[in-house]
């Protein structure tokens, strides 16, 4: 496929006018039926393919004005240079609506994933294509090891990384740091002896709070992802997410009792809603702005429930550091982010799909973004860890958060999300909220995730 170079993006970006869905709208149904095969090979524009006039729909959970506009945008950005009619619908409600799609036989052609644990179940039910050959190994070129792996399934590829979220990361409040004369641990042990240390000097270390609605729990499942990552490795990490590893190994049990027992340390954690429980994850930016905690582990997204108009940065009121490895010898990262999948078999979507898993799109959307929350040196709420991104184009935190997405390794992703639904977004939560309230106790928290097991 025809590769589009930077100073053509900037033209095309400039000609073109954003269409952003509206929030409820349905994906767009007039997607051709699915095909049981891929094309082995993408019709090449280099080659002379016309793909002129074509219309290809893409569906996905970006709803937001500055979400799905900036994707809307970006994608414009190649429907000029390939001649395609593009079109971005997204819903809060995505999950639902593909699965109603797909089983009807009227999805999309293309739909963005927030969970590769869809994409291959989406695969096992046949309802998505293999990518053909020649877009895997164009787009493979173009990440570090380990994103591609996330779309893959029995060794054959079914989509391809688009967007990136970064979880390893503490926020800390850079007064009460620079107060207390405090260093940036630079290992797990040096973590927790500042917790140790913070506790002794009356200041409280941690904000947690893991309610959020039907999905409470989750944040205590990302503390144990992380360590599961750092104190074992990614080759235990993996096999604990395909169920070769259980949840009553004494290894994921050890990683269980190792964080609440953290939290449960007296005077470690402030929770604004009473109990770890009864806190929404959001909740804890005020707090961590005024003080009333020192730390709070959270994905690169938190700095939209930090007040607005917060300093960011070393010498701003709140910053960030990497949630340390046991060492210096590893720096694996948990990341999230989306991927594209196609439903339908056609030179005008494989193109497209080359285009949503390739740098030029990164930096498109990037710019579409930033475009869109106001211009300047903002933060932009889209990160990529392709390694096409142009790092000039991210700015503040968000310039850090890219540089560890790009060195780090090895990295995974968020187990829950691979993991089967049953698990992943059903007991691993629930049952890791009935341990932290101690209506049950570790074992029978675990027996009951294990048990679940599909």
């Amino acid at each position: 496929m025809k590769r589009i170079k930077w100073i053509v993006l900037l033209a095309a970006f400039a000609l073109v006018v954003a269409a952003c869905g509206d929030d409820d709208d349905a994906a767009d149904t007039t997607a051709a039926p699915t095909t049981t095969e891929a094309a082995t090979t993408t019709e090449a524009m280099d080659d002379g393919g016309d793909l002129a006039g074509t219309r290809v729909t893409v569906f996905g959970p970006e709803s937001s004005d500055e979400e799905a506009g900036a994707m809307q945008d970006a994608l414009d950005v190649f429907a000029a240079e390939s001649g395609i009619e593009i079109v971005y619908t997204g819903a809060r409600d995505f999950s639902d609506q593909i699965n109603a799609q797909a089983a009807g036989g009227n999805p999309p052609d293309i739909a963005i994933f927030p969970q590769p644990g869809k994409v291959g179940d989406f695969a096992t039910e046949g309802y998505i294509l293999p990518v053909p050959d020649d877009v895997v190994a164009t787009i493979d070129a173009q990440w570090g090891p380990g994103w591609m792996d996330f779309y893959n399934f029995d060794g054959v590829q079914y989509g391809l990384p688009n967007k990136s979220d970064l979880k390893s990361i503490v926020w800390y409040n850079v007064g009460i740091f620079n107060d207390g004369g405090y260093a940036i641990p630079q290992t797990w042990d040096e973590l927790l002896t500042l917790t140790d240390t913070m506790i002794a000097d009356g200041v409280t270390p941690w904000c947690v709070g893991i309610e959020s609605g039907p999905a409470t729990g989750w944040t205590f499942t990302d503390w144990v992802e992380d360590l599961m990552l750092r104190i074992n490795d990614e080759n235990v990490y993996d096999q604990w997410v395909a169920g070769d590893v259980e949840f009553s190994d004494p290894r994921v049990a050890d990683i269980f009792e190792a964080v609440k027992e953290l939290w449960d340390t007296e005077g470690a954690v402030f929770a604004a809603g009473g109990s770890i429980a009864a806190t929404p994850f959001g909740d804890n930016g005020q707090p961590l702005f005024d003080g009333d905690c020192a730390m709070h582990r959270q994905a690169s997204f938190f700095a939209a429930f930090i007040p607005e108009g917060t300093v960011y940065g070393p010498d701003g009121d709140i910053n960030t550091f990497y949630f340390p490895a046991l060492d210096d010898t590893r720096k694996p990262i948990l990341v999230a982010g989306t991927g594209a999948s196609a439903f339908r078999d056609a030179p005008e979507v494989w193109a497209v799909m080359e285009y949503l898993g390739s740098g030029e799109y990164s930096n498109a959307r990037q710019l579409a973004q930033l475009a869109r929350k106001g211009g300047g040196e903002i933060s932009s709420g889209y990160m990529s860890a392709n390694l096409g991104a142009e790092l000039g184009n991210w700015y503040g935190l968000e310039s850090g958060f890219m540089d560890v997405l790009l060195t780090g390794s090895p990295a995974r992703f968020d187990a829950s999300d691979l993991m089967p639904a049953a698990v992943g977004a059903g007991t691993f939560w629930t049952e890791s909220t009935s341990y932290i309230n101690g209506d049950k106790d570790l074992q029978e928290a675990l027996d009951a995730i294990s048990a679940s097991w599909p």
